[in-house]
């Protein structure tokens, strides 16, 4: 192994601060992307199901021109 100990290892050598934060910011990134993106992908289908109701409802209803004669 390449460290004698668990302290060993997160002190990576006097690195260990810049190692951690590093992997802790890109990390918190990571999370921060899925969660945008799962807060925009419900956001879309909600747009979507309104206006697919709103198609439906469109589409149901009879038009003015049909009632002209």
């Amino acid at each position: 192994m390449a460290f004698d100990s668990l302290a060993d290892f997160l002190a990576m050598g006097s690195h260990g601060p810049y190692v951690w934060s590093a992997w802790g910011v890109t990390l918190g990134l990571l999370v921060v992307c899925v969660i945008v993106v799962r807060g925009e992908s419900r956001t879309v289908r909600r747009t979507l199901r309104r206006r697919l109701r709103r198609g439906a409802v469109a589409a149901s209803t009879p038009s003015e021109a049909s009632h002209e004669g």
